[in-house]
């Protein structure tokens, strides 16, 4: 062994041969016996290294490999050397949108409810069909990143809000277009939608878009208007999104998705709304809905207005009033006289509390002091009236 790397084979065989025939029998079958055991362990050994050797080769056929820093580099799509703080890129992007946090806005999610509501009942009377719309999602997103996941083709239509001085934007997807324009033009039932690849939409089919945009933004205005009073117009109809930019692609906004069903026919509608298109309600949004009921209670303005009439409040005549220094007020003494700087047919004023109601000439009705009212009583701007005009115009509105 001394010299090589491997024993000789032929030398070893020599020195057991030897070792055997120097020892008794007895002893010789000993050995050979662990001979035999070392060599079956031996064996087991080799089978065992062999099978997981074979195992190893087959996990690497099957794909399993290990990945070199390129290739690494590539499927994160940033390689670390060239990381910067300007690098927007594959999952270093994931990373910056995951870092945005966006304010949560209870009053909002109970508008769209509402808005399901009333756009189940407007599209089926535009369609006369049996339309059933339902709330997907509410979710912020990036603009930018919205305007790249947007599949084509779509139409993409702009609308201003009038009193935020913003705008925002209503997606209408391919699969809800061929299925309005279907229904809406006496299309089969049960057939299989139809899209038609590689051709612009036609000039009937984007004035039908308008047709139910418009049904929509017309809704929409009806659910924000317990909030804040607000007109929708449409600004313009894209396909392209790179058309239809309103906001910076960094900006934040709120997404609501719609699903819009129509039997076996139907798809998606979506509504972008910039968060600096509803700043100026922002407040109210941030409010928590502590109601069942959204917009007014019949029941209780009927019961809050009788017990208004019936509430019994004092009042106050006020014969005159005067500004003297203090120091004069301290010396006054029981006797002193008072001068009134006004006649005796002076008109006195009638106060509830800090507010004048009325006007009226001091008088006598046999043993009591009265007043006669000479000017009508002064009623607050907002009255129940006003009210019940509001509603009534509502109900108009919302019959079909």
């Amino acid at each position: 062994m001394a010299g090589t790397d491997q024993p000789d084979q032929d030398a070893i065989a020599a020195q057991w041969e030897a070792s055997l025939d120097s020892e008794d029998p007895a002893e010789a079958a000993k050995a050979a016996a662990e001979n035999e055991l070392s060599e079956t362990m031996a064996l087991q050994w080799a089978a065992m290294v062999e099978d997981g050797s074979r195992d190893l080769g087959a996990g690497k056929n099957s794909g399993e490999r290990v990945l070199s820093q390129e290739e690494i580099d590539n499927l994160l799509g940033f390689a670390v050397g060239d990381v910067t703080l300007d690098d927007h890129s594959g999952i270093r992007a994931i990373i910056d949108s995951a870092m945005v946090s966006y304010e949560r806005l209870p009053m909002l999610e109970i508008v769209f409810d509402r808005l399901v509501r009333l756009l189940t009942t407007s599209l089926r009377n535009f369609t006369s069909d049996n339309v059933e719309v339902s709330l997907d999602r509410i979710t912020s997103v990036r603009f930018g990143d919205y305007m790249n996941s947007i599949p084509l083709p779509a139409v993409l239509t702009v609308f201003k809000a009038e009193e935020w001085d913003n705008f925002g934007m209503a997606v209408v997807d391919s699969s809800l277009i061929y299925s309005m324009i279907d229904v809406l033009l006496g299309g089969r039932r049960g057939s299989s939608q139809l899209r038609i690849e590689g051709r612009p939409y036609t000039t009937i089919e984007t004035e039908l878009v308008k047709r139910l945009v418009e049904v929509v933004m017309a809704d929409a205005e009806q659910a924000f208007r317990p909030l804040s009073p607000v007109t929708f117009t449409i600004d313009r109809l894209e396909t392209n999104p790179r058309f239809a930019a309103i906001s910076r692609p960094a900006n934040a906004a709120i997404l609501v998705r719609l699903r819009i069903d129509m039997e076996d026919r139907g798809g998606n509608i979506e509504l972008l709304l910039p968060y600096a298109t509803i700043e100026p309600i922002r407040g109210v949004l941030l409010q928590m809905f502590m109601g069942e009921k959204f917009g007014r209670d019949q029941i209780w303005e009927g019961h809050f207005a009788t017990e208004i009439v019936q509430a019994e409040i004092s009042v106050d005549a006020v014969l005159y009033e005067a500004d003297i220094p203090l120091k004069q007020l301290m010396r006054l003494k029981v006797g002193d006289t008072l001068p009134l700087d006004m006649r005796a047919d002076a008109s006195v004023t009638v106060r509830c509390g800090d507010v004048t109601i009325t006007e009226g000439r001091m008088g006598r009705v046999g043993d009591r002091v009265a007043i006669r009212v000479t000017k009508p009583l002064r009623k607050p701007s907002t009255t129940l009236a006003m009210f019940e005009k509001v509603d009534e115009q509502n109900k108009m509105m919302e019959a079909p």
